[in-house]
């Protein structure tokens, strides 16, 4: 793929369409499309439910989303809780990705999943989308291995982590019609090892909510970022090292001493509730911190019920103010995630599982992570630590000191700067560049990717 200068014009998705591909398998592959919900024909397709699901298809993607949240809660379950989430580890395992190896042989991941399409999985998606010729993008690898083996063209499947499982590629890789959008350099490189060629891999980076970016020349995110540069460096420790770094880059009007702002700390579980007592701890743990206005506690509930409910049991036993303690939450999935879209501009850190919220340091948020669940979360924790922008969190229970530690050492915002630098953040402008013109244009610039 040829490097070029990159245009410094703004993509929209104007004349651009194209059936825009879901599932319900957690918050990844939602949140990858939900950028591109202005592009989709329609509206997004979701994979197992509504139109895109047979009565029959419901009920199967209904048991199987069931059986994943469980085995990814099962881990803390006493005797049996491990060899369950085991099985399901060992479902989504990925394999060491050094020495480097040819990988392209299938595997029982692949058999099963050509079996299950050839019974019936994905047909009333792939019957929705016979009915206009238009570019697929998906970001769950059922559906572009479906519309694959169907004969459609133009399929584009948008990879959610920094590493990934054989069964996101077809069984001949180098015979199929499917392109791919990988989020890092480290994704790009697994699907070459499984038999990919290098002209179907784009390295677009993840698809980060455009209202977050402003533009390809990311003015949204780099006002949020030089506030978040000052909250993050209380001490100046950071300052007296990047200083001139950082104006050349980002703006010196963005980077104003003065402008500092409450600190604010967002702890957001995953699709299947998994980890939601952390969010408990760190709350009881900042207690005086949150109520003399020191700090805000942002904790995101997505979906769930039951952790929204828990969410707001803590927060009755320490405040009812909700510029104190806030809790993010709606039954609507379009709804949540315009609300953590929202939240994201005050954020200073980001406290998570590594999901695909890993890419969410592209903003210049730091982030810092829960136990991983799954074998992908593994890699995506490696990634992290080698752009030097995530960090394993320590006892939540002493959130107040340690946290506080690396705040006066100036630790959390190097974070958020080299997370800023060596992620890609342009990924939805860049995915939209592909549709529109067939290729992608790269800069050698560390900020504009």
């Amino acid at each position: 793929m040829e490097e070029a200068k990159i245009e410094q014009k703004h993509l929209t998705g104007e004349d651009v369409k194209a059936w825009v591909i879901s599932a319900t398998m957690g918050y990844g592959h939602n949140r990858a499309v939900h950028p591109l919900r202005e592009i989709a024909e329609e509206k997004i397709i979701t994979v197992g439910a509504g139109d895109a699901a047979s009565k029959n298809e419901e009920k199967l993607w209904k048991r199987l989303l069931g059986a994943y949240e469980f085995m990814s809660r099962a881990k803390g379950i006493p005797i049996i809780g491990k060899p369950i989430f085991n099985l399901l580890d060992a479902l989504l395992h990925i394999p060491s990705y050094y020495p480097m190896r040819d990988l392209s042989n299938a595997t029982f991941q692949v058999d099963l999943l050509e079996s299950s399409i050839k019974k019936g999985l994905c047909s009333a998606m792939l019957d929705k989308i016979r009915t206009k010729n238009l570019p697929i993008v998906t970001s769950f690898y059922a559906s572009a291995i479906a519309a694959d083996m169907k004969g459609f063209h133009n399929v584009y499947c948008i990879i959610c982590d920094a590493d990934l499982n054989r069964v996101w590629a077809a069984r001949q890789p180098w015979e199929s019609r499917i392109d791919y959008f990988a989020p890092c350099g480290k994704a790009a490189q697994r699907l070459k090892a499984y038999g990919v060629p290098d002209q179907r891999i784009y390295i677009t980076g993840f698809p980060l909510p455009s209202e977050l970016i402003g533009g390809e020349e990311m003015t949204v995110l780099k006002k949020n970022l030089g506030r978040r540069l000052v909250n993050l460096d209380p001490r100046k420790v950071f300052r007296g090292r990047h200083e001139k770094n950082v104006e050349h880059f980002i703006g010196i009007n963005n980077y104003i001493e003065s402008v500092k702002s409450k600190l604010t700390i967002s702890y957001a579980v995953g699709g299947a509730g998994a980890l939601k007592e952390i969010g408990g701890k760190i709350a009881f743990s900042l207690k005086n911190k949150i109520l003399s206005g020191e700090v805000k506690l942002i904790l995101i509930a997505g979906t769930k019920r039951n952790v929204n409910d828990y969410f707001r049991s803590v927060k009755n036993q320490i405040t009812d103010n909700d510029s104190q303690i806030e809790i993010i939450y709606s039954d609507s999935l379009d709804e949540y995630f315009e609300k953590f879209n929202h939240a994201m501009h005050e954020t200073d850190i980001l406290w998570t599982k590594p999901s695909e919220l890993t890419f969410y340091c592209g903003l210049g948020i730091p982030i810092i992570m829960t136990p991983t669940i799954g074998s992908q979360e593994k890699f995506n924790r490696q990634w992290l630590f080698e752009v030097q922008a995530g960090i394993k969190q320590m006892n939540p229970e002493y959130t107040d000191q340690w946290l506080y530690d690396l705040l006066n050492d100036g630790v959390l915002a190097e974070m958020a700067w080299s997370g800023f630098l060596k992620a890609r953040k342009l990924g939805t402008y860049k995915i939209i560049e592909v549709l529109k013109t067939g290729r992608i244009t790269y800069s050698k610039s560390p900020v504009l990717r």
